[in-house]
């Protein structure tokens, strides 16, 4: 048996899909279909309820309906017969009942002013329109009146008042100057909801002579203007100035100065009142208030919060906005202005009302002959709306009875319906507030079974959903459906469909066998119709690599990846998405093939991406959210309570910790009074803390700002907060870091660092310096002095400890005693040098040097060490004198012992000892004379090949630089170099100290030798140096080989072969692009030089050798 299913009963998924039933016979949307059936009219188009018109045109009401025939119109004005006809004035437009009234041609609006309905009309029933009211704009000149200037006193409140002329509709106010530019506003100045301009308090530069109210008046087009309002404002001076000009010296004047008041609410006045608004609309709630300084408005709603999304403040927060308002939004909106001095606060009692609104509007019915059916008609309001029903525009007590027709309340129940019932019924919902008015019509139809899809339509679904093959159809009674598969398929049945009601045939999970030829068929007693569907089952479009959660820093860069796979028959579609929305037009996103990149990212990038791929059967998509992070926002707000002598609470509130935790705040203070606009740290307090007490130190004007640091960096700092004035105190500490040193043999110098400004405690900051010698039974020698960091003590003996105090005080007294500190008297030269001096040669670069300690009293100071002069006096190998270089080696401390590297060998030297204090060197110990022995000896200073022969070679060089001792000999050593760079033999010779030069003989002529060369001491050879050179070859062959380069015959012969060469590639080409074959390597293998081919293996050189000397030997 065939499974069947409504709709009501089936996934919600489809619901809008295929939701056409509703207990009745729905007809299909068939333009075709449509044009053959006979319909009640129905409303189409129609002018609004309340229609405001402009006088100065022509009144077009409009009234458009459909129906089978087509339906004729008709008019009510002020509910009687309105006779078009008899009225030159009004036309009805054809195939329409929209009215024309000619106004532009004579008529007058305001003639025509009333309430008009249209009502549409057919042999199947009357459908009617709303009640149209018709009324003409209006926008009435304003009444002349007497404005007296405004005398207002600086500081005080005013209200100009606008009071514009009645309109229709209300028209728009604002305020302008003479030059017609808007008059500033700002939380001191504002327009009101009814248009006035209030004042908070009035200032000097508030007096002008042209404040000026206009109203323009939409509908005409018009603008309307007020006098000019005069403002003069007195200020305190200018009236003191007055009165002083007026009184003699004796008379007591003044007026009062401007004193700051309370807040005092303007408008509205007292401190409650009610306001009624409709459901849906906008509640607009207002409070102006009047104050010195300006007072801040809130808002606040009593025991409960202003709802989310739909709360806006306009007009400096003075007017509280909340749209879309319901029977939720009731309440008591309480308004706070606030400024120093106080508060006022007004209560407003909202209550939302509601004309009517629909639950169940009343939904056309097609019914078969014998059939049954509802027409319901629910409506909500505050108060509950009264329901009443009409048929065909007349009240359903007086119309024509229908025994197929009950009314019950909202429900009208139709039962055994015939063709006669056919009739349009309307529902009007109306209370206080208003009204609904819905027409629905009932038609009985007996038709046979049409199928409306059209014939082999194709659906494509992808595999594993749905796929809905639709068989859409019409026919009264409702016909039956059934569904086949393929050309000779038997009766589709089974839990693997859903045959829904509508004729839809359902496969809930579609796969690639389910692809083939579907047949619908409906019957009914009239008549039987089939129709065949095409079903393809595509792969689906998968995200591959989905985009994933990132997190960037303000300015960086960041790519979203979305890479994907489809079936090969469909062609998707990528788009990126931002919250929901287009991207933002901006060159800083790049949109490649399978990725998204933003550049420069900044705080407004942040939030969620998505990427969407659509083929025309499917869409997927996946999501990344981004978070942009960057350094806090500065914290505000910051406020100072508990203020005592030494400490005082500060509280702030967090600024945008931008996507990144605040993890700690850092408080800094100034000293206004001591170091103005100079910063200091105070203290450091974690991220979840907005409150800290703080330390204060007497007689520092403290302002604090607060510093707000995330894992990205420091936020700028805070406004500063208010000043705050510690009392005066005497001080706390003393300086630090004191010291006595001497600049001079006979003075003691005590310096200290002074104490910052915020640590003196009051004002009178000095010092008292205190001094006497130590372990000598003096007493303390004390004197004050300014502000200062210096004293010197002056007669003083030459490098005495002394005890030293310096202690801070103020006009208020003294602080804590001081501690002692040890200080010297000044430093003189030490007066004798070191005895014992002794040198100890340790090798021909190293002496180790000795002395004996100075007597600690002869140092006369610090002693910093003992510093050691040395320096060569000749060198015994080289009797001649040279410039005396003396070198220092300082030893730090009391060493008696050192080390002197870098002596050259073979060498004089002297040295002496000085003692070193801070004040410079004692004299210096009696010169000591050393040497040092023989060392290696350095390099020869140069080696010479000169005069190359056959067989021989001239070699000279000069002495070493360095011989470091006598020298005993020259080493030389050579080998010979051949074309591979492979060395032969080695050879050594040792030649006298005294030689310069040496010719060698017997060498190989034509060959290169590498030469070692080093000269000797009686301890060792020294370094080497080398060179290389070459022994010349046979005059007469490189005469030859010179010869046979120059002669023409040669040079011919040359050229010769390389014009056969090009001649032989241009054949080649030739050949090649005429698309032969050139066999070039068969050729050259055929027609081989046996003698030449061998020429390949020799080595280059000697190849070219052996080839210069043949042609050489050949005859002229």
């Amino acid at each position: 048996m065939m499974k069947k299913k409504s709709l009501c009963a089936s996934r919600a998924s489809l619901v809008l899909f295929l939701c056409q039933m509703i207990s009745s016979l729905d007809v299909p949307l068939d333009s075709k279909l449509l044009e053959e059936l006979s319909q009640p009219p129905t409303i189409t188009q129609q002018s609004p309820k309340d229609y405001i018109v402009d006088p100065r045109e022509n009144i077009v009401i409009q009234c458009e309906a459909k129906g089978k025939p087509p339906p004729s119109f008709s008019w009510t004005r002020n509910g009687t017969h309105f006779d078009i006809d008899k009225d030159a004035q009004v036309t009805m437009k054809p195939n329409s009942g929209t009215l024309v009234i000619n106004i532009m041609n004579g008529g007058k609006a305001e003639a025509y002013e009333g309430v008009y309905q249209c009502t549409a009309r057919n042999e199947r029933g009357a459908a009617i329109s709303n009640n149209i009211v018709i009324r003409p704009s209006r926008s009435p000149l304003w009444t002349k009146e007497k404005l007296e200037p405004n005398h207002v006193r600086e500081g005080d409140s005013l209200v100009l008042h606008c009071r514009p002329p009645v309109g229709l509709p209300p028209p728009i106010i604002f305020w302008m100057d003479n030059a017609f530019q808007r008059l500033p506003q700002s939380e001191r100045v504002s327009q009101g909801l009814n248009g006035d301009l209030y004042f908070s308090n009035v200032q000097p530069e508030d007096t002008r002579e042209d404040y000026i109210c206009y109203a323009r008046f939409n509908h005409t087009q018009t603008i309307q203007q007020k006098q000019p309002i005069s403002v003069k404002v007195f200020s305190m001076d200018s009236l003191n100035d007055t009165i002083a000009a007026n009184l003699s010296d004796t008379d007591i004047y003044g007026a009062k100065p401007v004193t700051e008041r309370q807040p005092v609410l303007l408008t509205p006045t007292g401190s409650t009142s009610t306001k009624v608004e409709l459901r849906g609309n906008v509640l607009l709630l207002e409070c102006i208030a009047a104050g010195l300084p300006t007072p801040v408005i809130r808002w606040i709603k009593e025991g409960g919060e202003l709802p989310a999304n739909r709360t806006f403040f306009e007009n400096f927060k003075k007017t509280l906005k909340i749209t879309d308002v319901s029977e939720a939004d009731s309440g008591n909106y309480k308004c706070i202005a606030r400024n120093t001095l106080g508060s006022a606060h007004h209560v407003i009692s909202v209550t939302v009302k509601a004309a009517p609104y629909w639950i169940t509007a009343p939904r056309n019915l097609v019914l078969s002959p014998g059939e049954h059916g509802n027409l319901i008609c629910r409506a909500n309001g505050n108060p509950k709306p009264d329901i009443s029903w009409l048929a065909n525009g007349v009240p359903i007590a007086i119309a024509p009875e229908d025994p197929s027709r009950k009314v019950d309340g909202d429900t009208i129940i139709f039962s055994h319906v015939q063709e006669r019932s056919s009739a349009v019924y309307q529902c009007n919902a109306s209370n206080e507030y208003g009204y609904l008015l819905a027409n629905a019509f009932v038609n009985v139809l007996a038709e046979p079974p049409r199928i409306l899809t059209p014939a082999n339509k194709l659906y494509q679904v992808i595999a594993d959903s749905p796929a809905l093959l639709d068989c859409a159809y019409f026919g009264s009674p409702k016909p039956e459906i059934e569904w086949f598969k393929g050309v000779k398929g038997s009766i589709l049945r089974g839990n693997e469909y859903v045959f829904h009601d509508n004729g839809t045939l359902e496969i809930p999970v579609a796969q690639k066998d389910s692809t083939g030829t579907y047949t619908c068929v409906a019957r009914n007693e009239l008549g039987k119709t089939q129709n065949e569907v095409q079903l393809e089952v595509k792969d689906p479009t998968m995200i591959i690599k989905q985009p994933e959660y990132k997190v960037i820093q303000r300015y960086g860069q960041v790519s979203f990846e979305c890479i994907i796979k489809h079936d090969s028959t469909l062609s998707p579609t990528v788009i990126w998405l931002k919250d929901n929305d287009e991207l933002p037009d901006d060159e800083r996103f790049l949109v490649g093939k399978d990725n998204l990149t933003i550049m420069n990212v900044t705080d407004k990038d942040d939030g969620t991406y998505t990427c969407i791929v659509n083929t025309t059967l499917d869409s997927v998509s996946a999501s990344a959210v981004l978070t942009v992070v960057a350094r806090p926002n500065p914290p505000f707000d910051l406020e100072l309570t508990g203020q005592l002598e030494r400490s005082i609470e500060l509280s702030w509130i967090p600024g945008d910790e931008n996507n990144s935790p605040i993890t700690s705040f850092v408080i800094e203070y100034e000293d206004g009074l001591h170091e103005p606009g100079v910063w200091h740290y105070q203290t450091e307090v974690p991220g979840t803390q907005t409150t800290v007490q703080l330390k204060l130190s007497p007689y520092v004007n403290y302002s604090f700002r607060v510093i707000a640091v995330n894992e990205i960096g420091r936020s700028q700092p805070s406004e500063p907060s208010e000043q705050y004035l510690t009392k005066s105190a005497s001080p706390d500490e003393n300086p630090s870091n004191v010291q006595g040193i001497g600049s001079e043999p006979d003075n003691l110098v005590i310096t200290w660092e002074s104490l910052k400004g915020f640590q003196s405690n009051g004002p009178g900051l000095q010092y008292k310096v205190s001094w006497r010698q130590k372990d000598v039974d003096d007493e303390w020698t004390s004197v004050i002095v300014a502000n200062v960091s210096k004293y010197i003590v002056s007669g003083t003996p030459t490098f005495v400890p002394y005890e030293i105090k310096v202690q801070a005080l103020n006009d208020l007294g003294y602080a804590p005693e001081p501690s002692v500190v040890i200080g010297h008297s000044g430093e003189d030269l030490p007066m004798v040098a070191p005895g014992n001096v002794q040198v100890f040669v340790i090798n021909s670069t190293l002496a180790k040097v000795h002395w004996d300690p100075v007597p600690l009293k002869t140092v006369r100071g610090h002693l910093q060490g003992y510093k050691v002069y040395y320096w060569k006096v000749q060198s015994l190998s080289r009797r001649s004198r040279r410039h005396v270089e003396k070198k220092i080696l300082t030893f730090r401390g009391n060493k008696t012992v050192g080390m002197l590297p870098g002596l050259e060998p073979y060498s004089s030297y002297k040295l002496n000892v000085r003692v070193v204090n801070g004040k410079g060197e004692g004299p210096a110990s009696p010169d000591k004379l050393f040497r040092t022995p023989e060392g290696v000896p350095g390099s020869p200073s140069f080696l010479k090949i000169t005069n190359p022969t056959l067989d021989s070679l001239t070699l000279e060089w000069g002495s070493p630089t360095h011989p470091n001792g006598v020298l005993t000999s020259y080493i030389l050593k050579f080998q010979p170099i051949n074309n591979t760079h492979e060395l032969g033999p080695l050879v050594e010779i040792r030649i006298p100290a005294n030689e310069s030069s040496l010719i060698l003989k017997n060498l190989n002529y034509s060959t290169r030798y590498k030469f070692y060369f080093n000269a000797q001491t009686s301890v060792g050879s020294g370094n080497q140096i080398t060179e290389e050179a070459v022994t010349i070859m046979d005059e007469a062959m490189a005469s030859r080989q010179v010869d046979i380069a120059t002669q023409g015959w040669f040079i011919g012969l040359m050229c010769a072969v390389a014009l056969l060469i090009l001649i032989l590639l241009i054949v080649c080409f030739i050949r090649r692009n005429k698309g032969g074959k050139y066999p070039v390597k068969e050729k050259e293998d055929a027609h081989a030089d046996p003698e030449i081919q061998p020429m390949k293996e020799d080595d280059g050189t000697f190849g070219e050798y052996r080839l210069f000397s043949f042609v050489s030997s050949a005859p002229f």
